[in-house]
């Protein structure tokens, strides 16, 4: 076990001295690398899906408990919960009005987790809350969010501002998780709970990118045209990518806390 974990900070250590560009391929081809072994070992790749939901599930359930066991708020980003309820909530209606599923049921429940722990940042753990730190204008990103969706939006058969809430929600979705690395990048120290819970947003997301891109594989890209015609194709897509490699160097730094046997996570300067 102890050689196991001496090996692994070697290859931390050595990806730690490499320079920025080497970083970034290599998480590329780690990514890359991580498709290609999923594709062989999930054979129903929509079970992917279902894997990040329940990633997804246990992450919120790190953070009821921390809210409720540990009684403080301290370093969770009210803000990214205000967006992801957001985008929730425009989700919701886009699913009812749009395509009735177990979808809807299961941001339902999230929906009501989000809105549980806004409550209790907002009034009864008030005092915990970091609101100096939590600083990130939330403009920056819904405002782009709004305007893109006019532009881009889905080519299908539904009603015109139901397509432009589709598009806004998918859009708000890959970036709503911006304040919250903004906030532990204020604070530098990232306390077990909140890592962990940002930690399973990361691998939800990767997951949820996987079933995407090897569902556009399986279909040989007929899954991109069933959603309309134009960019907006690609940029569901995109979206999913950029929501997962927003995570990527906060996982990364994750890992390596873990690796190291570090109870707090420490971020260094540039992280976010």
């Amino acid at each position: 076990m102890k050689a196991s974990r001496g090996r692994m900070s070697a290859v931390v250590g050595w990806v730690k001295r490499q320079p920025p560009k080497v970083k970034a391929f290599l998480s590329v081809v780690a990514g890359m690398a991580a498709l290609v072994f999923l594709r062989f070992v999930v054979y129903d790749h929509d079970n992917l899906f279902v894997a990040a939901e329940a990633v997804h599930a246990l992450g919120i359930s790190v953070l009821i408990y921390k809210l409720t066991k540990e009684k403080t708020c301290a370093g969770l980003s009210l803000k990214s919960q205000d967006l992801t309820a957001l985008f929730l909530a425009v989700r919701l209606y886009c699913s009812f009005v749009m395509e009735y599923d177990i979808h809807t049921l299961l941001d339902s429940a999230t929906l009501v987790t989000t809105l549980w722990v806004i409550y209790m940042i907002r009034f009864k753990l008030k005092s915990s809350y970091m609101e100096d730190k939590d600083n990130f204008a939330i403009y920056y990103v819904v405002v782009p969010c709004a305007v893109l969706a006019l532009l881009l939006h889905p080519s299908t058969a539904h009603n015109i501002v139901n397509r432009i809430f589709w598009a806004f929600c998918v859009y708000l979705e890959a970036v709503s998780v911006l304040p919250q690395l903004r906030l532990m990048q204020n604070t530098k120290i990232v306390e077990p709970f909140t890592a962990h819970y940002v930690f399973a947003l990361g691998v939800a997301r990767f997951l949820s990118c996987a079933h995407w891109v090897l569902q556009v594989l399986d279909t040989r890209g007929a899954l991109l045209t069933a959603l309309g015609y134009g960019l907006w194709p690609s940029m569901v897509l995109l979206s999913e990518i950029v929501q997962t490699f927003i995570l990527a160097d906060f996982c990364y730094y994750y890992v390596k806390s873990l690796v190291g046997g570090q109870l707090v996570l420490r971020l260094p300067s540039g992280v976010v």
